[in-house]
């Protein structure tokens, strides 16, 4: 089973808001929705699906667990509580959504959890967020690398986490990356403008497609029916290898998601 390339996210969208970017987007044809149990959206991103009529199956739904259900006796239940708020019988990719603070639940206990709650159907895949290479390995040690479908990270022009990156993929761990457009502040680099004017596409386009030929996975978030539609496009884009190598060159590590309390020792 494979991670889809490109899905909606709904970071900070709630109620009525989130309904109508879900609704928006499905009629668009997006097909994956991410979502988390800590943005307090899951019944809004439910409803939204379940009115949408479009059948189960063509759809690839994802959560996280937020870090007060890593423990056992805790996850799997409050994943039982998302499915039924996502009113769905199952997920297709459940996460850790952040490391347990100071270790106070083991990545090997909540890892065994997650394999446990894919053994009951729960969920279809399982993998990480926020995840160092150090934790990966310790996930890895847990439950085998194959176990894991990929670990979702900030990474955008501006941060890319090649060192992560790396070591995932020799794992055979996927990378799925979110603020991918770095909050907007990487759709102004004059860089990112002159390969967008050169295809005629957006700097957000330019963006998205740069992520997808590097093999990560992109889930941007939008509550604008044309920035929904116009990022949707950017799988039809293709740069040239001059275009990605400029890109490349932008990395400067700037880090946009860093909760203090919450955030591991970034590599």
């Amino acid at each position: 089973m494979s991670i889809p390339a490109f899905g909606l996210g709904t970071f900070r969208l709630q109620d009525q808001v989130v309904i109508d970017s879900v609704r928006q987007a499905l009629t668009l044809g997006y097909r994956a929705i991410d979502t988390a149990q800590i943005y307090e959206n899951e019944a809004a991103v439910g409803q939204a699906i379940a009115e949408s009529g479009i059948e189960r199956d063509e759809l690839f739904i994802t959560t996280k667990i937020w870090i007060a259900n890593l423990a056992p006796g805790k996850l799997i239940p409050s994943l039982q509580v998302s499915l039924q708020k996502l009113k769905t019988d199952y997920v297709d990719l459940t996460l850790i959504h952040w490391p347990s603070p100071n270790d106070e639940v083991s990545v090997a206990e909540f890892m065994a959890e997650l394999v446990q709650a894919k053994a009951l159907g729960l969920t279809r895949q399982i993998g990480v967020s926020n995840f160092t290479i150090n934790l990966m390995k310790q996930a890895v040690a847990a439950v085998g690398a194959e176990a894991i479908a990929t670990n979702q990270i900030e990474l955008s022009p501006l941060l890319q986490n090649r060192k992560v990156v790396k070591f995932a993929q020799e794992q055979g761990i996927a990378i799925t990356s979110y603020m991918t457009l770095a909050y907007g502040k990487a759709l102004d680099e004059p860089v990112i403008k002159a390969i967008a004017e050169k295809y005629t596409a957006t700097p957000a386009q330019v963006i998205l497609s740069w992520a997808m030929q590097l093999g990560y996975s992109v889930i941007p978030s939008s509550t604008k029916v044309t920035n929904l539609a116009s990022n949707l496009l950017a799988q039809e884009l293709q740069l040239s290898a001059d275009d990605m190598a400029l890109i490349a060159t932008l990395d400067s590590d700037v880090r946009l998601v860093s909760p203090e309390g919450l955030a591991p020792q970034w590599d």
